[in-house]
């Protein structure tokens, strides 16, 4: 497809989803799990634990919060008086450089007008805003065994896309991380959320 047809055909789809007027959006996740527990005990319970860094943060409370739910899907139930578990969860937002980013363009060049300084919405180049707003997010969750602070569950998920809330990617990110606990398939995986869905 030319270049430019191409760049329309992902602006039209862009302006879409960041204006509500698309009710889903497919979030792609790259999983990878690594797993030791057997069985769920009878009572599986878990609190939540922190590293140093978390417990100087004061936006991990609120991370954890969009961790519970998915959590609590995967047969964990929270109970900070009788733990088996404790689960550390952690999640990294970057900037990244747009996939529809031209490099014979660069950054800069015209804007597609819809508001702010570069419009809205922009592709590399001659639409340089969605340059600057795509981002690689990643969520872990470690679940160690209590009392015997043996490591027993890691998972990861990875996704990278467009401006999105992240009260919204991240909750579904876990939901991803988490999928086929306590027995996922082994290697690299994709995992498909879907956002927004009626």
């Amino acid at each position: 497809m030319p270049r430019p047809i191409r760049y329309l055909f992902a602006a039209v789809a862009a302006v879409l989803l960041l204006s509500g007027c698309a009710n889903t959006y497919l979030l792609e996740n790259q999983v990878q799990s690594f797993s030791q527990i057997a069985t769920l005990p009878a009572q599986p319970t878990y609190r939540f634990e922190r590293s140093l860094s978390q417990q100087a943060d004061p936006t991990q409370q609120a991370l954890e919060a969009l961790a519970d739910t998915a959590l609590h899907a995967a047969g964990l139930r929270r109970d900070d008086a009788a733990p088996h578990f404790a689960v550390q969860v952690g999640a990294h937002t970057e900037q990244v450089l747009s996939p529809y980013a031209d490099p014979y363009w660069g950054p800069g060049g015209w804007s597609l007008g819809f508001g702010g300084h570069h419009g809205a919405i922009g592709f590399g180049g001659p639409w340089p805003m969605m340059d600057s707003y795509w981002f690689r997010r990643e969520v872990s969750v470690l679940i160690r065994e209590l009392p015997s602070n043996r490591l027993v569950y890691e998972t990861h998920a990875v996704s990278d896309g467009p401006l999105l809330d992240n009260r919204v990617v991240l909750p579904a990110m876990f939901d991803a991380a988490l999928q086929g606990f306590p027995h996922p398939p082994p290697g690299p995986r994709r995992v498909d959320i879907q956002l927004g869905a009626r």
